[in-house]
């Protein structure tokens, strides 16, 4: 069946409201002639007079009067569906935020996120999420809010991205590692044997990208698929770790770090999300207090507790 005009739904508000087809005409700014042709779209759709002639004037019929109430509230409740969202009361709001972060992200910046979540909206929870792949499924369908990570050719070409930092790959090795004896240059650093990080299984990396144009290979003794398992080896053994500066602060306690002694490519970290959460106030708050929380975690950055050549 045709689609029915909901626009008459307006008039026939205003019709029933006014019982008067001159007055519902002057109320919507309409001629009375055309007040009139919609009065007939209306009889026709309805099958029923809904206004009639009592003398002087036009009374309502009882299928009129069945609808008075019904449409009113149909008509306030679309004027309410357009209207512009209320303005936000943090302090009500009572809602679960999903983020799926790249590892390291919680430890490092997730304590400044929840201090500024639990003072300002109380009754927000917020769900981290590991990130295994770069699979952009969960922001289309909903089932994560928001996601930090590299964009590349792989990112849904329709996400929203907001640059939050920059990270660079630094070294990583146990308190009274032979590497921190001297100065650590090139060659020392591939010397030693290395704890290398993909999520995919790869043994290969950004890393010795850097070392081959200097005809250099390091010795890959395991490969594991996070920051925090590298970090984990490295600290019991004499294996060297390569990680992210930022994303590993609070991972890399009582060990040394090092910059790297060759150039690598830095990296931007984003905050992704689906544009159908752009103008979604709560969401709009959040990416505020991500944004605010990394911020304040760059503010003192972590510290480089052995010397290496450039």
């Amino acid at each position: 069946m045709p689609t029915p005009d909901l626009n008459l739904l307006v008039t026939l508000d205003v019709l029933l409201a006014e019982g008067s087809v001159a007055r519902a005409a002057q109320r919507l700014r309409l001629s009375p002639s055309a007040m009139s042709r919609a009065l007939a779209r209306l009889r026709e759709t309805t099958g029923d007079p809904l206004l009639v002639r009592a003398g002087r004037g036009l009374v309502p019929t009882p299928r009129a009067l069945e609808l008075r109430e019904q449409v009113r509230q149909l008509v306030e409740d679309g004027k309410a569906v357009l209207r512009p969202a209320a303005k936000l009361d943090l302090r009500q709001l009572a809602r679960t935020f999903t983020l799926r972060t790249s590892e390291g992200f919680a430890e490092n910046f997730g304590p400044a996120l929840l201090a500024r979540v639990a003072a300002e909206a109380p009754g927000v929870r917020l769900h981290f999420l590991p990130k295994p792949d770069k699979d952009s499924a969960p922001l289309r369908d909903g089932s994560v809010d928001l996601e930090t990570g590299v964009v590349d050719r792989t990112t849904g070409p329709e996400l929203r991205a907001q640059a939050l930092l920059r990270d660079r790959f630094i070294g990583v090795v146990r308190r009274g590692h032979p590497l921190c004896e001297e100065k650590i240059t090139a060659a020392r650093y591939a010397a030693g044997r290395h704890v290398h990080v993909s999520r995919l299984g790869h043994d290969r990396g950004q890393i010795d990208e850097a070392l081959a144009p200097l005809g250099l290979k390091r010795e890959i003794a395991a490969t594991v698929g996070g920051f925090s398992t590298a970090l984990a080896l490295a600290r019991g053994t004499d294996l060297i770790a390569s990680v992210p500066e930022r994303h590993t602060g609070c991972l890399r306690a009582a060990m040394h770090s090092f910059p790297l002694p060759f150039a690598v490519p830095e990296v931007t970290v984003s905050l992704l999300w689906h544009p159908r959460m752009d103008a979604d106030p709560a969401h709009r708050w959040l990416r505020g207090c991500v944004r605010e929380a990394c911020a304040a975690g760059l503010a003192d950055p972590p510290k480089a507790g052995c010397i290496a050549e450039r």
